[in-house]
């Protein structure tokens, strides 16, 4: 679902909409590469825009009162979404809530919520027409926790290797052609990375693929 937390214009809206098809096309080229056939891996399905008048409820304490509570503030706030965006609770595997505002510099990753195997994912996004594939990438970060994929980057939010990159088998490995979707970026050098700015820069590695059920 597409959540306006700060007004976005309609046409880049609609345009992120309609790019969602190209998401669905390169999840089944990765599909394909690591073997699969005969299914599509997913279906696409977009709601909304609704907007948020505040933001997503966000962990606090770990013990078991807090995450009950925080439980609680989550489903609250995306039953008011469900419920504005005409999204039934049945029918979906999973869930994602893309929070969108304009944006208010360069390409940032912001790591969301997810239920590790569950089914509800918060992913955070600037958008505006240069930053639909961006954006579209990381929702699909946070749709993969959902399906029981770990993030790939160190404390400093680098790649690790050999997971976190695309193509760890390359020679030479420098620089990637893509960024694996549980690390984030793409590694250009050893000390450099970049975020992703095109879809067909979205790869899934070996040890994502195992995590979702892609390869054994």
């Amino acid at each position: 679902m597409l959540v306006e937390r700060e007004p976005v214009p309609a046409a880049t809206l609609k345009a992120l909409t309609s790019r969602a098809y190209e998401l669905e096309r390169r999840l089944q080229q990765e599909f394909e590469r690591h073997g699969g056939r005969g299914m599509a891996p997913f279906s696409i399905v977009v709601k909304g825009p609704v907007s948020a008048s505040v933001d997503s409820p966000r962990v606090g304490e770990q013990d078991f009162g807090g995450l009950v509570r925080h439980s609680y503030a989550l489903w609250q706030w995306t039953r008011d979404l469900d419920a504005r965006g005409s999204v039934e609770w049945r029918g979906y595997d999973s869930r994602i809530y893309l929070v969108l505002r304009p944006p208010r510099g360069d390409l940032a990753f912001v790591e969301g919520e997810s239920e590790d195997g569950g089914r509800v994912g918060i992913a955070q996004a600037d958008i505006d027409d240069g930053m639909l594939d961006f954006a579209l990438f990381v929702a699909t970060h946070e749709l993969f926790h959902t399906l029981g994929a770990s993030d790939k980057y160190d404390a400093a939010g680098h790649a690790l290797f050999p997971g976190g990159f695309a193509e760890p088998e390359r020679a030479p490995l420098f620089p990637q052609r893509g960024a694996e979707l549980m690390a984030r970026n793409v590694p250009i050098s050893p000390n450099a990375e970049r975020p992703p700015e095109k879809l067909d820069e979205l790869w899934i590695g070996a040890e994502t693929a195992r995590e979702v059920g892609w390869q054994r």
